[in-house]
């Protein structure tokens, strides 16, 4: 359905038609007069128990916020003119005329009611209607936004009833209203047959009996030589053919061959499915009518090319349009546009005038992707060291191809595995992704499909995992599980998969639609998400979110479900138990943060999950130089666990970051001042140290490594408001030009390399001296003992580390060692100052260099650092060469050296941090340097 605009602005125009629902929007709406003009006053009548009846009964004030379409608008939801949400002014209080019937007074003209200038289109007004107060709406049928058509002050035709492409029942009455504006003459076609004339400006007409599976509607509006149309399609439901599917079909797009697919749909107690797409023509006709296999529809396309991407949606009975559920990729009508090319180059154009909503994509092409890696290696837990990734704020480019470039950086700091926050397809572009729609489609915002596996490859190929962070306690309204059983209160209604209320009463732990996990279908369903992204994209595991929220439990308000749930045990038992056939040593991490039983049982099941323990409290305390901090919460022993199951950190995505409080709110003592700068920095060093070494897995939230102080709630502008907390955060890359941030980086380096490397960092002896300011770890095993020291007050302190013997033991940060004679020796430290003893050599025992004695042997100098232009160095060794890194890993430069002195002229270089690496016969140095 479409109104007469100029021919370049005809297909936005249906497109936006079709957007709003005409025929659905005429219940909820209608104008006078029915087809306005842009310069002639209106009257808009909105019927309240239409649509979504979301203010239906209300007795208080009502008010439209309404906008334009316009011939600027890039879509149905690119509003211009818009008023301010919650503006209450009186130009936007409807009249009440009844109890669910009002009125709105556009006034004199719609180009003077919304300011619009002279030269823009007016193509539709645009409204969403609510109460005073903004906590109800109405709007139009699925929670949609209303739109009236207006046209321009010239001759004009339109039809208003049926909606194009709508669907009735065989047998029906369809009736057809038409209006048209400076007209002397009004026809009507059905099917190329003239049924009505009129010289007036409307025509209502009925077809009866309507029994063919097609029906063309054309209005021809005459005035003298000049002429316009609009033409739409209906068409009639035959009857649903009930044939079995052929076997092995499961749900979704099942690839037959080059040219054909089979397409199945679970859809219990649905009366009917069309399946409509580029491949038909978006025209619900009975060949495009799926079988009916019991809860099943189904239906073959053939004929296709697969040099092509299909778009394709489901049509179901009771007027629901979705995407596939079971959809590898989809194309969002709302913000696709918003991608750049340069992430997502060449993607498929939305079907516009075709169809409204989310819609899938199919291809037939072969999508193999070529794995360097086939069968990687996970990390054992106990020293896995893992770090978190929100994608969009951790690279300027804020994609993952640019993250794959940057694992250099993350290897360099030693990590084992990575932890990337939501990447299957969330609602919007700019989220944290844990508002799910699409379970089974990576997000384009981040990148295409050859994007994320090459990511995955890489790390694979440097020996770092990837856990991808699921979200299966609840999803929000796109996801068309959701939506093919929403009620008209728009919760779910009879949905196999989720609740139609929350178990948990608590607002707070309200997100989303919530799962219903006892159901067998999601169940399924979970087994199913689980299942392909291990075999599809070979991700190492998963970081399920909120796994309290697994059970139908009751819980009141103020409970957020910690109490042991049985119900809820055997729900994460069984997922993980599937998970485990399918990939034995798959890392499975709940966010559970339940009462220690529970969390201990499941610790102990089969392989043994792990657990996010948040550490962010106690270790913050005593960065900001506090007292009452108590490290011991961290040990898997404390907590009487069987195995080192937790997953300790002292940030995540959810808390504020350290750093920033250490500036904020940091103690001082005389000169000694925690909000200083290096001093944050420095204490933020001992936390490290403190929180590395204690066995069990570990975890760091991006950039923690070199203290990220930007708050967790900076808005976009810089300032600080707790509605900020999901905004976008700069990416801190220039913190590597900081010495002090890169010391801070060096000690996370060195203890990933001895937590990775070291046994005794996995020991189970080891006791925990961590309740006051004056803190002590003792790690023990057979001539590798290791003891840590650290003073988190505000003064200068004397601790006692207990060695175990006398003798000779390594400094690890101080780069020297110490003669022991006395096992009960005391130790003085300054305010935030730590040290860690042990009686070996432990891996990164120096910060500066990688090599073993023997090249140091070699006596590899070399001047001046800092340098602003040549540099000198001096090697003994002959054959030797050099490479120069940038601080990410990036090879800038390289060369042979000759037996005595070569000189480089690196003057070209931008300033800032490098690594100079010289190769040489009994090994390799690695020397930072930094350029001025």
């Amino acid at each position: 359905m479409r109104i007469i605009f100029p021919q370049a602005l005809r297909e936005i125009a249906l497109f936006i038609m079709l957007l709003s629902g005409i025929a659905v929007s005429a219940q909820v709406v209608s104008s006078t007069p029915p087809l306005p003009v842009d310069s002639d006053p209106v009257i808009i009548t909105f019927y309240a128990d239409q649509g979504n009846q979301g203010l239906k009964d209300y007795s208080g004030e009502v008010y439209a916020h309404t906008g334009l379409i316009t011939s600027n608008s890039s879509g149905g939801s690119d509003w211009k003119y818009a008023s301010d949400w919650g503006d209450n002014s009186a130009k936007y209080k409807l009249t009440r005329v009844s109890p669910n019937t009002y009125t709105l007074d556009i006034g004199s003209s719609i180009r003077d009611y919304y300011g619009v200038p002279a030269s823009e289109i007016i193509e539709q007004m645009a409204f969403v209607f609510r109460s005073h107060d903004n906590s109800l709406e109405g709007k139009d049928e699925g929670g949609k936004d209303i739109f009236v058509n207006v046209a321009q002050d010239k001759l004009s035709v339109l039809i208003h009833e049926p909606l194009n492409n709508s669907i009735h029942e065989k047998g029906a009455t369809v009736q057809v209203k038409v209006d048209a504006i400076f007209n002397e003459q009004l026809e009507l076609k059905v099917n190329g047959t003239t049924v009505e004339t009129s010289t007036g400006q409307s025509i209502t007409y009925d077809i009866v009996n309507v029994s063919l599976d097609e029906y063309k509607i054309e209005a021809i509006a005459r005035n003298g030589s000049e002429t316009e149309t609009d033409e739409i399609h209906f068409f009639v439901k035959g009857d649903v053919v009930t044939e079995p599917m052929p076997a092995g079909l499961r749900r979704g797009v099942n690839v037959m061959d080059a040219t054909t697919v089979n397409v199945v749909l679970f859809a219990p107690n649905k009366e009917y499915v069309y399946l409509v797409g580029d491949f038909n023509n978006w025209e619900p006709s009975n060949s495009a009518m799926m079988k009916k296999d019991g809860d099943y529809f189904w239906l073959t396309i053939d004929g296709l090319d697969q040099s092509q991407e299909y778009a394709y949606q489901f049509w179901i009975s009771g007027g629901v349009k979705v995407a596939d559920p079971y959809a590898t990729k989809i194309l969002d009508p709302w913000n696709d546009k918003y991608i750049p090319e340069r992430i997502y180059p060449n993607l498929l154009a939305y079907p516009e005038g075709k169809t409204d909503e989310i819609v899938s994509v199919l291809t037939t092409a072969d999508q193999t992707f070529n794995w360097e890696v086939a069968d990687f290696v996970v990390p054992e837990p106990e020293t896995l060291v893992v770090y978190e990734v929100l994608i969009r704020d951790f690279t300027h480019n804020q994609d993952i191809k640019t993250i794959t470039d940057t694992i250099s950086y993350l290897k360099r700091l030693g990590v084992n595995a990575i932890e990337l926050m939501p990447f299957n397809e969330f609602e919007g572009n700019d989220s944290w992704g844990y508002n799910p729609s699409f379970y089974f489609a990576t997000d384009k915002a981040y990148g295409t499909v050859e994007d994320y596996k090459t990511f995955i490859d890489e790390c694979h190929k440097q020996g770092i995992a990837v856990i991808m962070d699921m979200v299966l306690n609840h999803s929000f309204g796109q996801s068309p599980f959701a939506r093919m059983y929403l009620g008209e209160d728009g919760r779910p209604k009879d949905n196999p998969w989720y609740n139609t209320e929350h178990n948990m009463e608590e607002p707070a732990a309200q997100w989303g639609h919530d799962f219903n996990h006892e159901s067998l279908e999601t169940k399924a369903l979970v087994d199913s998400v689980c299942s392909y992204w291990l075999k599809e994209y070979k991700v190492d595991g998963f970081r399920f979110d909120f796994t309290k929220g697994f059970t139908n439990t009751p819980y009141p308000a103020g409970d957020w479900a910690s109490a042991y749930d049985a119900d809820r045990i055997a729900i994460l038992k069984r997922m993980a138990s599937n998970i485990w056939q399918i990939k034995d040593d798959a890392l499975i991490i709940f966010e559970h943060l339940s009462d220690n039983p529970e969390e201990k049982e499941l610790s102990n099941h089969e392989q043994g999950i792990l657990f996010w323990g948040n550490a962010n409290h106690e270790f913050n305390q005593a960065t900001m130089g506090y007292s009452g901090s108590d490290f011991s919460w961290a040990s898997y022993q404390r907590r009487g666990w069987e195995r080192p199951a937790i997953i300790n950190y002292m940030e995540s995505h959810d808390e504020e970051r350290i750093m920033y409080k250490n500036q904020a709110y940091g103690n001082s003592s005389g000169d000694y001042d925690v909000k200083n700068l290096p001093t944050a920095l420095q204490r933020t060093e001992a936390a490290a140290v403190f929180l590395m070494p204690i066995p069990g897995p570990k975890m760091i939230w991006q950039f923690g490594e070199l203290g990220f102080d930007l708050s967790i709630n900076r808005c976009t502008d810089g300032t600080v408001s707790d509605n900020c907390r999901l905004a976008q955060k700069p990416p801190k890359w220039e913190y590597m030009d900081d010495e002090d941030r890169m010391r801070l980086f060096t000690v996370y380096q060195q203890l990933i390399k001895m937590k990775v490397n070291e046994p005794v960092f996995s020991t189970n002896d080891f006791i925990l001296d961590v309740t006051g300011n004056s803190k002590r770890i003792k790690l023990n095993m057979s001539g590798s003992d290791v003891r840590i020291i650290g003073n988190f007050g505000m003064e200068a302190a004397v601790i006692r580390p207990q060695f175990s013997t006398t003798g000779k033991w390594y400094s690890i940060f101080t780069q020297d060692s110490i003669q022991v004679t006395d096992v009960d020796m005391e130790v003085r430290l300054k305010p935030g100052e730590y040290m860690m003893y042990s009686q070996k050599r432990l891996s990164g025992f120096d910060s500066n260099t990688s090599t073993g004695d023997h090249l140091e042997k070699e006596e590899i100098t070399f001047f001046p650092n800092p340098f602003s232009s040549t540099v000198t160095i001096n090697s003994e060794a002959t054959g030797a060469s050099y490479e120069l890194f940038s601080i990410t890993g990036v090879v800038i430069e390289k060369g042979m050296l000759t037996g005595g002195s070569t000189t480089v002229n690196w003057g070209h270089l931008p300033n800032g941090h490098y690594l100079l690496k010289v190769n040489g016969k009994n090994g390799s140095v690695v020397k930072k340097m930094l350029k001025r």
